[in-house]
């Protein structure tokens, strides 16, 4: 028999990074949770752990088209979130967040589900005002290589609003910074997978520019409990709620605490900057604290040292299969 508490909760792109982490947590608390992912960057890896627990569902489904399921709560986490993957397929990462939002938010009217969008703090662009507080309308690049995945956020968040507005319902925006953590791709060209897969290589760490500008990191777990505290906010309350961490850290002493956590003899190469990449990154999150009670607790050297070891073991894993790759009569799937 189900506990009164529990509820049907869908998660788009559930095999992602976060999404397979809220799946994980959601789960935990009792509830019923359908996973739907097209695989594009998720992975069955982020998952395969919650295959066999009986309430967990896992539906291949891409948000650009209608989904038509029964649920209390929608989590809408589905786009590629780092360049190499949403600049890859530049209109289809517009489409996944305008799209997916628009059917999303379709499904949510038609069964009274609340909705949370996973925004970012890429709506706020190359900030001229910092850190960065909810009021601010952002400085973004509409035409450059990085507006498929900034302006199709911004759209989405219209979209929610106006459907508030239009239908009164019960949406959710929460904005998140820089977030890192266990299964995060290895390859996605986000600065701490790629500061990591390089050090435990002992291959130059790559830092673009001089390595002044600054990111916020915030533990996967953190920014996990951060969106579950958002969705139980009073149906009054929509935010939209910047969630990450508030200590903010230069490229360059990223790239020396993972060398020194690592033991790594990486060296440190530069290179040009990308096209409008934000110079500076930091989360005003007084607006959390006070309306969420929360702030981040996993100190930057703590959260680091779990995700080194993750991909530690991630290597390790590579390095067992291409042996076993190499083993005539093998065949690896």
């Amino acid at each position: 028999m189900k506990e009164l508490h529990c509820k049907r909760i869908l998660v788009t792109g559930g095999a992602g990074f976060l999404g397979s982490h809220l799946c994980e947590h959601l789960l935990n608390q009792g509830h019923d949770v359908l996973c739907v992912d097209n695989f594009y960057t998720g992975s069955k890896l982020n998952i395969c752990h919650l295959l066999t627990r009986p309430n967990f569902e896992l539906l291949r489904h891409d948000v650009t088209f209608p989904l038509y399921v029964e649920v209390d709560e929608i989590y809408n986490l589905a786009c590629p979130a780092s360049p190499v993957h949403y600049q890859h397929d530049p209109v289809q990462t517009t489409k996944t967040s305008v799209h997916g939002a628009i059917n999303m938010l379709g499904l949510a009217k038609r069964v009274k589900a609340r909705i949370l969008q996973a925004s970012t703090s890429e709506v706020y662009g190359d900030p001229e005002m910092h850190p960065q507080v909810e009021g601010y309308w952002g400085h973004v690049n509409p035409i450059g290589p990085r507006s498929c995945y900034d302006e199709g956020k911004r759209c989405a968040e219209t979209l929610f609003m106006d459907y508030r507005r239009q239908h009164g319902m019960a949406v959710k925006i929460a904005r998140i910074f820089n977030t890192y953590g266990p299964r995060m791709h290895p390859n996605d060209g986000r600065v701490v997978s790629n500061f990591i897969m390089q050090a435990l290589a002992n291959e130059p760490i790559t830092i673009y520019g001089d390595g002044m500008q600054t990111r916020s990191f915030c533990f996967v777990d953190d920014l996990i409990d951060g969106l579950a505290r958002l969705m139980q906010t009073p149906d009054d309350f929509c935010g939209p709620v910047n969630l990450g961490n508030p200590v903010e850290f230069t490229m360059l002493q990223l790239a020396q605490e993972v060398i020194r956590l690592t033991g790594s003899s990486s060296r440190i190469e530069h290179r040009p900057i990308p096209c409008d990449d934000p110079v500076r990154r930091k989360p005003d999150i007084a607006l959390s604290r006070s309306y969420l009670a929360w702030e981040p607790k996993v100190p930057l050297e703590q959260g680091l040292q779990r995700t080194i070891a993750y991909f530690k073991d991630l290597r390790l894993a590579m390095g067992r299969d291409q042996q076993a790759s190499a083993v005539p009569g093998f065949a690896h799937h």
